[in-house]
Formats: structure tokens, sequence, C-alpha cells
């Protein structure tokens, strides 16, 4: 079979991903904090760009056009500019800068000094602040104060730099005696001393060995509790009390008193030392009940008002020396000239996009919470346990638009609501089918029932995962044991064995 080259022609279609389209989908995604980021950056970097102020009237504010040539058009006023317009828009200038400063130099000599003012009035924050020190830091000062041999401290300096977020040894320690060149029974009294640091039970390898390393500390000492955490950790785990009791002989007020000790021990000695992330959120909508009904408001604080510059839309309406026009440069314009145009047209351009994008990017997020509030009315009226379910191809009909678009729309952006405030993803559920053949359930509303029946169980008989099932189809809710697990799961509730407390 030979090989041969062919032309031959073929019609189809393809989506092609153009910049703009990319800026519209990008925009789309951001949050209300993320967005006003990437403004702020296009007001620095896009010349033609320039955030409308209060005083503006709205026929200075740019809004969404069909095209840039709509712009010769407008009857816009042109903002003045240079030396000249700024004394015609200020009047005239009523400030003496020669006596300003001429008074300035000669207050500066007579002027007190830092030093002599009072030390209250000169803190500055720089002054007042300090950084809390790292556990890495932390415990590295205490290793600086013990005498130890070079190889010695460079073990220590290797468990040290080897733990976690929590404060546990991550590496095995025979590896680290090894790169240190150290035996490893040497190595092994150096990670109990550091155990010893600082918080007490850092550098543990297990939970077992960092809460025995603390009840060691214990004064006075409590030998029994060091016997249950060495030996009974398992059924300390599930609070099997009784069992604990009857193998030691122990009374079990003794045990009980014993467990409490340990509860007051610090399971994570290092997240003392760890600063949590703090989120923030910031609504991007706002869902009020005005009397019966409620309204939709966009939250537009933090988000400047963008508006093109009148001196670039003024030299894109110049007309070359021989009767050129905006979109066609004269003749008698120098290269540069047309440089100059050229530049400013792309600049126009993308400044056009982005204040469409943006008009449409909250024109869309308003319409997907519209569609939202008219489907899971009664959720906002009475609470979480009247969402029903609702998937992304629900509110896609309902506002004609793709799946993708949806889910673009509701990931990473939240909803300030009189019931609490949500991601918009919270809205789409799974459904539950109820035994009596009425309507379904979404899945968080099943969830939040069963979290109010573990609340309110008995801790000395804590309820099974099969019992929440028999629980919850008395209230119509047809669910899987299984179904229950995952959902506990996802409330980070413990099962039943280790939600018992016998006293």
């Amino acid at each position: 079979m030979s090989i041969q080259l062919k032309q031959s022609l073929k019609l189809g279609q393809n989506l092609v991903m153009t910049p703009q389209l990319q800026q519209a989908i990008k925009l789309l995604q951001l949050n209300h904090i993320e967005l006003a980021e990437l403004i702020n950056q296009e007001l620095t970097e896009n010349p033609i760009l320039e955030e409308a102020t209060e005083g503006d009237s709205p026929s200075d504010v740019s809004e969404p056009t069909s095209n840039e040539e709509n712009f010769e058009s407008e009857a816009q006023p042109t903002t003045p500019v240079g030396p000249e317009a700024e004394k015609q828009l200020t009047g005239k200038d009523e400030v003496n800068w020669d006596a300003y400063l001429e008074d300035y130099n000669n207050n500066l000599g007579s002027a007190p000094s830092m030093k002599e003012t009072p030390t209250d009035e000169n803190s500055t924050y720089e002054n007042i602040l300090t950084k809390t020190s790292s556990l890495e830091e932390h415990l590295e000062w205490q290793l600086s104060m013990l005498n130890l041999m070079e190889t010695e401290t460079k073990l220590a300096q290797l468990i040290i730099s080897n733990l976690n977020d929590d404060g546990y040894l991550e590496k095995d320690i025979e590896i680290l005696a090894q790169e240190s060149g150290i035996d490893l029974e040497d190595a092994q009294e150096i990670l109990r001393m550091i155990q010893n640091f600082d918080p007490v039970g850092i550098a543990s390898r297990n939970l077992q060995e960092c809460l025995m390393a603390q009840a060691k500390f214990l004064s006075p000492r409590e030998p029994l509790v060091e016997t249950i955490i060495e030996r009974f950790m398992p059924e300390l785990e599930k609070h099997n009390l009784p069992a604990i009791a009857k193998e030691l002989q122990v009374p079990i007020d003794k045990i009980v008193e014993a467990q409490h000790h340990i509860q007051e021990f610090e399971p994570k000695p290092g997240s003392l030392f760890t600063e949590p992330d703090t989120q923030y959120i910031t609504p991007d909508i706002f869902i009020n009940k005005v009397g019966s009904d409620f309204v939709i408001h966009m939250n537009d604080e933090g988000i400047p008002r963008l508006r093109v510059s009148n001196y670039y839309k003024n030299i894109i309406q110049q007309k070359g020396t021989e009767g050129g026009t905006a979109d066609q440069p004269g003749t008698g314009l120098s290269a540069q000239q047309k440089n100059t145009k050229e530049y400013v047209q792309d600049k126009l351009r993308a400044a056009m996009w982005l204040i469409r994008s943006i008009q449409n990017r909250q024109k869309t997020i308003y319409k997907v919470t519209e569609a939202i509030l008219s489907r899971q009315k009664e959720f906002f009226e009475k609470g979480s346990q009247f969402l029903k379910p609702m998937v992304l191809k629900d509110i896609a009909a309902d506002v004609g638009m793709h799946e993708s678009t949806i889910s673009r729309v509701t990931t990473n952006k939240y909803v300030h609501t009189p019931v609490g405030t949500f991601e918009l993803k919270y809205f789409f559920n799974s459904s539950i089918n109820s035994t009596d053949g009425g309507d379904a359930l979404a899945s968080s509303a099943v969830k939040e029932r069963i979290k109010a029946l573990i609340t309110r169980e008995d801790p000395k008989k804590p309820l099974s995962d099969q019992q929440l099932v028999e629980l919850l189809q008395k209230e119509n809710v047809d669910i899987a044991r299984r179904t229950v697990a995952k959902y506990r799961e996802m409330l980070g509730l413990l099962p039943s064995s280790k939600r018992k407390r016998a006293f």
C-alpha cells in the first residue's frame, strides 16, 4: 500500500478560546476579594482605565457598548489635561507655596527632636508589635543552653528540623543517627532529652510516646496514669474504663481520675507554635428580607467603578491632518503618532472588554442567585433543615446557561442570608428519598438531622449507625447504614464505640 499526499477541504466547527473569552471565564471564577485585586492591577497597568469618583455624573462613567466607535458619538465632557487645564479645574492657585516653604524651613531648626518628645508620643507599631518565635527557633534556643558535642548538636538539629506542624518526629531516628555519625543508643538519649524540652512531648514519634513524656512531668508522679498510657491505649480510646479497672484491679473512680489527668495533656505540642491560617470571607451577594419578600444585593464595596479616561478617548477621536479617523489614521500622521494611536486603541479595547466582562459577571451571579432563591425560599425563611435537593443542571436550565458556567459562578463565592453566610455550592445537594413517597430531602438536611440526633443522645448509650438509620426512617428518611456512616464521618463525629462515656 503506497502512501500518497493529497489536499482536501474540510468544513468543521471548533470552539476557539479567544483572549476575551478567557478573560470572561477567569473573571467569572474570581471571588469578591480576588476581583478587587485584579481591578486594581488593571488600573495600574492600563492607562486608559480610571476609577470613577463619587462626584462623577453617570455620563462620565463608562458603560459597555457594542463597539469602540460609539465613543465618538457619546456626548461626554472631555477631561482637560496639562498645567493650564489643572488651573481651570481647581481655580486659581490659592496657596502661596514660596511663603509656605520659607516658613517650613525657618521652623525646621526650632522643631523639637525625637529625643526631646515623650516616649509615649513616639511609640510606633514597630516598637510595640513583637514577632512570635517559631517552634524551631524555640527549640534551637533551648538547645543552645546545653553543652553538647558537635555530633550530638548536629543530631539534635536534625531532629528539630524534621518535626511536623504538630511537633511529631517524621523521620526514623536510625537514619538521623547515621547522618550525624552517632550511635543509635546515644541518639535515643538525645531524642529523650529533646522530648523534655518545652513544650513537653515534642519530637515524639506517636501519641503514646507524647502522652508518656507529659505524664512523667506530673507532680507528684502518677504511676497509674503512666501504666494506663503504656498498656491500655486502645481501651482508653474507646472509653472502656471498666475493662481497665478490671485488668488492673483498681477502683473505677481511680481510673476516671487518671483519665481526667490524661485528657489535660496536649496531644499536639507543636500546635502551640503554629499560627492557624485565617481565612477572611467577604460575601459576594447579600439576600435581605424586606417585609415578606427577599431582596438580592450585589456587594460592590471595595470594587472600584471603572471608566475610560476622557483624555485618551479624545486622542482616539482626533482626526489626522489629512482627514484620517481613529480606525483609519490619515496619511499625514507621523509614524510615532500612528504607533501612539494603535497603542491607545489596543488599550481601549482591553479596557472595554474588562468593563463588559465585569458587568456580565455581576449579571450572571445575580441571575444564578435569583434562581437559587426561587427554588430554596423555604430554606432562607426557616433554616438548613428545609434545604431541598438541587443540582447544577436545575439552575442551568432556569438561567439558560451551561452547567460548567454555573459551577464557575458558585465556586468560592459566598452569600449572606438571614440564616447565615454560605458558599453558593452549599445549596447543591444530592437527594435522599422519603419512605412515605413524599418530597425528597437534601443530603445537607439529612446531615443536620444526624448531627442533632447525636447531640441529644445519652453519652452512656450512644447511638450506633444502625440505630440512627432506624430513627431517621421514623422521620420518613430512607437511608442506608453506610450512608449514615459516611455523613457522620463528614461531620467529624466519632463512631458510637468512641463516643461512649461510662461516667
